[in-house]
């Protein structure tokens, strides 16, 4: 596995050594020790959960907050995805900005976003599975949303708008200034 680091705290972008012959490949997609000596983390993973989406559908920004805030380890396992992270640590200099990286079952890359991170993805593909591990159970009374296309924050969804497909509670998440205060 070949981790590199970025410019947000412990947000660690993961990409696996992929042994490939005629037929087919295989890997380890997570190995908690090789993970720990290569991160310097130890997160104890408790739920995985799966999600399948079609071309445009957007899922996001979400987070849980206080004792129920999530780690997660991010992959596609079908198709492709933009995945959006935007850091909402207040303490850390990179609070408010916002990272994305293509995600995809042909690079396997993986993402890791520790706690306090809201997290999104876009398909870019006809279809996506989307895969992540989580170190914290679902909570929906801790559980909240940021604007996706909030101006203040900036990001690129490659996308246009009216090509995007959101839930409507996705639709009503507030903005950045109005989520500061609830942090």
């Amino acid at each position: 596995m070949q981790i590199k680091t970025t410019s947000f705290k412990d947000l660690i972008i993961c990409n696996p050594s992929v042994y490939k012959d005629e037929r087919g490949y295989f890997y380890e997609s997570y190995k908690e020790s090789l993970f720990q000596e290569k991160t310097g983390l130890s997160p104890q993973f408790v739920q995985d959960n799966q999600s399948q989406s079609t071309y445009g559908v957007l899922r996001g920004l979400h987070f849980q907050i206080g004792e129920m805030a999530q780690a997660k380890l991010v992959r596609v396992i079908e198709g492709e995805v933009l995945d959006v992270v935007v850091d909402l640590r207040k303490e850390e200099p990179t609070f408010g900005q916002s990272f994305s990286i293509i995600l995809s079952a042909e690079n396997k890359t993986q993402l890791f976003i520790p706690r306090g991170f809201a997290h999104g993805f876009l398909v870019l593909s006809q279809r996506a599975t989307f895969f992540y591990k989580c170190d914290n159970y679902y909570h929906k009374e801790s559980e909240l949303g940021l604007k996706f296309d909030d101006p203040q924050l900036g990001i690129d969804w490659q996308l246009d708008p009216t090509a995007l497909i959101l839930s409507e509670k996705d639709q009503n998440n507030p903005d950045f200034e109005t989520l500061k205060q609830l942090l």
